[in-house]
């Protein structure tokens, strides 16, 4: 499990069907599930009874605070109300023209560094798209060395996370041997930087971006979010909105490397919408086979590769009962690739995803960012996003896969490349 519970969840299903009991660590009962109609019950028929686990509410609230991702009932209503309004379609357009400004500046850095010989492309589309994350929420005035060090809190307190969950009888070793006293200093040097950054807003200029709507937010009585929930919020989402988006570019990359054909298509479409001109959010719904393309790719490599719910009070799905208290988790990579929803499913088939046979495919089969009132709430960003990166990156160059690696993901928070993906751009 703590090397790979992809291979062991994968193994279980086979084993056992579709459904089955699971001990998480040998001590958290735990039902594992890719039965689409109990996915369905759990996240959307009777999501009230299913909240977020101890896993993300306690484990991720440690580190990441009270917000969007980490509470529940109607405080988790009012914020998500709140917030969505930071990705309304209007403000997707008006991010639109700082989001190009600053993937100019990250592609001159990857320009630099590709010329010099093949490269990972993992941790330079985890550099872009958190660039991007950084100045949609808080403007173009944070300084490129806090969004690095941001950035680098982020992904070593993730791993810390997914540690302590995977082996929770590690967790009294963490506390004495300093691993937890060391992430947590970690987490007080990020959110000090942009505390400060926060704080010195409230007494500067309107600016059109996410933080402006996180502050200007206003409750039933009137007041609006404190210092401390801003900063809750902004993190999270700079969480949320980053990792997802570089993980699907990556694995969408390392697919398109073996079918030129695909590839061609798709180079075919930006020149077909976009002529010379840069992608816009007004641009986004005019892309079919972009969408094919990049649905399918998350279909076989999903960011999230599994959802974790706690039943509040007991229930039951058919034949299964859960107790109260117990987790559910939706194995959303092996819901993804059942043969008994996907024909040949290990295959990269765009076509998939056409329109003509959209109609034919089970509900909550394919979940790639979750499903029911707790869907999630930057999808359309991350489009954009991901859109405006291709744009840029498949009309300038030619790529391939590095010769001698092996490709293998690995189960973190998010589904990312064990060993990164090294490749070799060259200008076309």
């Amino acid at each position: 499990m703590a090397r790979n519970p992809v291979q062991v969840f994968s193994k279980y299903n086979q084993q056992y069907g579709d459904t089955f009991r699971f001990y998480i660590g040998g001590i958290k009962e735990a039902i594992v599930t890719i039965n689409p109609a109990v996915i369905q019950h759990v996240l959307k028929t009777n999501a009230e009874n299913y909240h977020k686990s101890e896993i993300q509410v306690k484990r991720m609230g440690h580190f990441l605070g009270k917000g969007l991702l980490t509470t529940e009932g109607e405080a988790w209503r009012t914020q998500r109300r709140l917030i969505q309004k930071g990705f309304d379609f209007k403000q997707l357009e008006a991010f639109s023209t700082l989001l190009q400004e600053t993937l100019a500046d990250s592609f001159r850095k990857f320009d630099s560094q590709v010329a010099l010989g093949p490269v990972d492309i993992y941790p330079n589309m985890m550099k872009m798209t958190f660039s991007m994350v950084a100045r949609a929420l808080f403007g173009a005035r944070l300084k490129d060395d806090d969004i690095e060090l941001v950035s680098h809190t982020i992904s070593t307190v993730q791993e810390f996370i997914v540690r302590q969950t995977l082996q929770p009888y590690l967790n009294p070793w963490f506390g004495v041997s300093g691993q937890l006293r060391k992430h947590e200093l970690m987490r007080v040097r990020a959110d000090s930087i942009l505390l400060e950054y926060i704080k010195r807003r409230r007494h500067e200029a309107p600016g059109a971006d996410l933080l402006q709507t996180l502050m200007d937010a206003r409750y039933s009585d009137g007041h609006g979010m404190s210092d401390e929930l801003v900063l809750s919020e902004s993190m999270q989402l700079l969480v949320a909105g980053h990792e997802t988006s570089s993980n699907s570019l990556s694995w969408l990359l390392y697919l398109l490397a073996s079918r030129p054909d695909c590839l061609e298509k798709l180079r075919l479409e930006f020149d077909s919408v976009l002529g010379g001109a840069p992608l816009r959010f007004e641009h986004v719904s005019r892309f079919e086979y972009a969408t094919q393309i990049i649905s399918e790719a998350l279909r076989l490599y999903p960011p999230f590769w599994m959802i974790d719910r706690m039943a509040v009070a007991e229930d039951r799905i058919g034949d299964i009962v859960i107790p109260r208290g117990s987790t559910v988790i939706v194995y959303v990579y092996g819901t993804h690739h059942a043969s008994l929803y996907w024909p040949d499913p290990e295959r990269f088939d765009p076509a998939r995803f056409t329109k003509a046979n959209l109609s034919r495919h089970t509900p909550f089969t394919h979940i790639p960012f979750g499903g029911g009132p707790r869907g999630c709430i930057g999808g359309n960003f991350a489009m954009l996003q991901i859109l405006m990166i291709l744009s840029i990156l498949l009309r300038k160059y030619d790529f391939e896969l590095a010769p001698g690696q092996a490709i293998e993901a690995r189960p973190m928070v998010i589904l990312r490349p064990k060993n990164g993906i090294r490749m070799t751009f060259l200008p076309r």
